[in-house]
């Protein structure tokens, strides 16, 4: 399973005699696997700032998932065509997620504990708040002309109707510069080839005879190509129509059709020039914003440990892995009553039985005799 339950309870000889019982039960049930989350001492300041940087976490966690989540979006858009290798490319510090995870350890050079905490919470605010602006910015460009190139191929793959010209035919198929004379392209039903090749040059005076041929067909047609005089364009177009034969209005602009070609090929090289960098730069930042994002949880676990145990700071906090989703109502019952001697009326509460226990859809906000918090790394799903 991609999800870990963030947990923490008082340092003291009891409650660390509680986490052995819960480590004891849930190993040998086989709930899940537990590891110990190092949290360095920070300088704690008043209880008063810790109110407020509780606050200021709580939204800059949910920035943070928020925003690495849409990194992991722009990997996969980005890879298109090579899907299957996404995740090799969701590192965090060279590592996969999990792995960095469960074995986490504070960067004291990156974020440097021995700082007030406000000032660590505002590096790592300023950090990611970089992140998502040049993240903005770079994918924005890349989406745009991506966008830009799927419109000239969808021109390029739709029907004889609506798909570009340019492609298909050639300055051979037409009478050009000629005062008298035009050539026009008719796009002709498959079960009309005889018809039209049969009745073309009666369709109205001035035809040129035997100047027919078909340069493209698609599953419903053909496109036929037919030469007469430009003065009776209009005549020909009202008894084509008559006959369920289609002319499709189109000028040979041999500078146009030369400039459509090289914007495609300009634009496939500038999305093959953009591909390396933009992929090498969401891989770097993907691992610079989860590691800020973990760093963030860990920040969470301290302040309210703080603030739900009191001064002087003691704590132990422990990082649990459920084996898989029909475990989880199980183990969030044995967290409870392991540590309801915390909060008597909560856990009481929490253990009744005619009350619901939340089980998968617990989420911060839920009350429970210790500091908890939910970390999910299914970015992708």
């Amino acid at each position: 399973m991609s999800e870990f339950w963030l947990i923490s309870a008082p340092g003291d000889k009891e409650n660390l005699q509680a986490l052995e019982r819960m480590n004891t039960v849930t190993s040998k049930s086989n709930l899940s696997y537990n590891t110990k989350f190092a949290i360095p001492d920070f300088k704690v300041g008043t209880l008063d700032s810790l109110v407020g940087l509780s606050d200021e976490l709580g939204k800059l966690d949910t920035f943070a998932e928020s925003l690495i989540k849409r990194m992991a979006q722009s990997v996969v858009e980005v890879m298109e065509d090579s899907k299957g290798k996404v995740q090799e490319n969701l590192l965090a510090n060279g590592v996969d997620l999990t792995s960095f995870v469960t074995h986490f350890e504070w960067d004291m050079a990156k974020y440097p504990a021995k700082q007030p905490l406000v000032n660590v919470v505002d590096t790592l605010a300023k950090q990611l708040a970089q992140i998502e602006s040049d993240l903005k910015s770079r994918t924005a460009a890349y989406s745009a002309l991506k966008a830009t190139l799927e419109n000239l191929e969808k021109k390029s793959t739709g029907n004889l109707f609506t798909r570009t010209l340019s492609d298909i035919v050639s300055k051979e198929d037409f009478v050009l510069d000629s005062e008298y004379l035009v050539t026009l392209l008719v796009i002709v039903p498959k079960p009309s080839y005889a018809q039209w090749r049969k009745t073309y040059e009666s369709l109205s005076d001035m035809v040129v005879p035997r100047s027919t041929k078909l340069i493209a067909e698609d599953n419903e047609g053909g496109l036929f190509t037919v030469t007469l005089f430009r003065k009776v364009i209009d005549d020909f177009k009202i008894k084509a129509k008559e006959n369920k034969f289609t002319v499709r209005e189109f000028f040979y602009d041999e500078k146009e059709i030369k400039r459509e070609r090289e914007e495609m090929t300009r634009l496939l090289s500038d999305k093959k020039q953009q591909y390396g960098p933009l992929l090498r730069w969401l891989k770097v930042n993907f691992s610079e914003a989860f590691v800020a994002w973990i760093h963030i949880k860990a920040l969470r676990v301290f302040v309210e440990s703080v603030l739900r145990y009191g001064l002087p700071v003691n704590f132990q906090a422990v990082l649990l892995q459920p084996h898989k989703k029909s475990a989880t109502k199980r183990l969030r019952e044995v967290l409870n009553s392991v540590f309801r001697h915390l909060d008597e009326v909560a856990a009481a509460s929490l253990l009744d039985a005619s009350v619901e226990i939340p089980g998968l859809q617990l989420s911060n906000q839920d009350y429970f005799p210790y500091v908890y918090f939910h970390l999910d790394l299914g970015l992708l799903d």
